[in-house]
């Protein structure tokens, strides 16, 4: 499957989410120029991108930033929850 987003980063938020079946690349990349182009055309700056996922659970687990707020992203990251431990932990975060 192919998915087209328009993604408004500074917002978090997705805008417009097409899927495409797999014989549709063609198709998919069409869609993303004329987007691309529309919203140049009305000064918009928004993030548009085709991504190849065999399905949507699969596209949500890998491009999981599309899809979660900023909060959720940092609350699911391993390397940030170990660093929240250590900051809490060390004698400079507890100052805090």
């Amino acid at each position: 499957m192919f998915f087209l987003i328009e993604y408004d980063r500074p917002r978090g938020t997705i805008l417009k989410l097409r899927e495409f079946d797999p014989a549709s690349r063609e198709l998919a990349e069409d869609a993303r120029l004329e987007l691309e182009l529309e919203l140049n055309r009305k000064g918009v700056d928004h993030e548009v991108v085709i991504l190849d996922a065999p399905s949507m659970e699969a596209l949500r687990h890998t491009h999981s930033r599309y899809f979660e707020t900023v909060v959720e992203l940092m609350h699911g990251s391993a390397q940030v929850q170990a660093w929240i431990a250590e900051t809490a932990n060390s004698p400079r975060g507890q100052e805090r």
